[in-house]
């Protein structure tokens, strides 16, 4: 059976793939289940799609796993979530490195259970030394956290002479973000239908490419994001100029 991955353009396949995966609850209720169960199938979704990714050649992929937001819901479900978040990361880790998969993380970790926040830093360390795809899950994430975590740094650095502020750019401003180390995503996907960016990598995704999908997270398919893929390499990016100016 032939796939949509053998219509992807190698040569111009997105750097960096972001992700807002929703629509585990819903999944959940419209099948008369408890919304863990749309969670514990979501995880099953991370790892189709981490191996979608790194098939099609994807060098970062970000998964929004977590909000900060997410904190405010009912106590029993965080719990059950974070735990499941802490687990499956661990089950997951020796194909992540059998893979050559990295795992990273950005968020305010200061929120986050001790015991849970030193288990995936581990599995952190554990695919330190892989060279292929960087999956980066944000965790107790927020833009607007991040943007203001960036711009105290910036703001002591200037009173302890160490930046002067005329000199601020934007290049600046990107090098304090929690992805300094990474491009910015050049394809931001968002699962469930919704149209909203929800407080997700505000700064980052200025001229990311945005692809929206009203398929829930857990029946998301590879041969989904392969479209979504596609998608992204018909669309002319034109980072403010015009087409002809591109055709210079």
């Amino acid at each position: 059976m032939t796939s949509l991955i053998d219509k992807i353009d190698r040569n111009r396949v997105p750097g960096h793939v972001a992700i807002i995966m929703d629509g585990n609850g819903r999944w959940a209720k419209e099948r008369s289940m408890d919304r863990s169960a749309g969670h514990v199938e979501g995880v099953n979704t991370v790892r189709r799609i981490t191996e979608a990714a790194s098939e099609a050649g994807v060098r970062y992929l970000t998964l929004y796993a977590f909000s900060t937001e997410n904190w405010n819901r009912p106590k029993e479900e965080v719990a059950a979530l974070m735990h499941l978040i802490v687990v499956a990361i661990e089950r997951e880790t020796p194909d992540l490195i059998k893979n050559n998969v990295r795992l990273d993380m950005i968020g305010d970790f200061s929120r986050m259970p001790q015991e849970a926040l030193q288990r995936l830093r581990q599995c952190i360390a554990d695919t330190s030394g892989c060279t292929g795809l960087t999956l980066n899950l944000a965790l107790s994430y927020s833009s607007r956290w991040e943007i203001t975590e960036a711009a105290r740094k910036i703001a002591a650095d200037v009173a302890a002479g160490k930046l002067n502020a005329e000199d601020i750019t934007d290049s600046t401003v990107g090098s304090y973000l929690t992805t300094a180390s990474m491009p910015d995503p050049d394809l931001l996907i968002r699962t469930g239908g919704d149209n909203r960016i929800s407080n997700f990598l505000l700064w980052q995704i200025a001229y990311s490419e945005i692809y929206i999908t009203p398929t829930y997270w857990p029946d998301f398919s590879k041969e989904d994001f392969y479209r979504a893929v596609l998608e992204y390499q018909s669309r002319e990016r034109r980072f403010g100029l015009t087409s002809e100016q591109l055709k210079k």
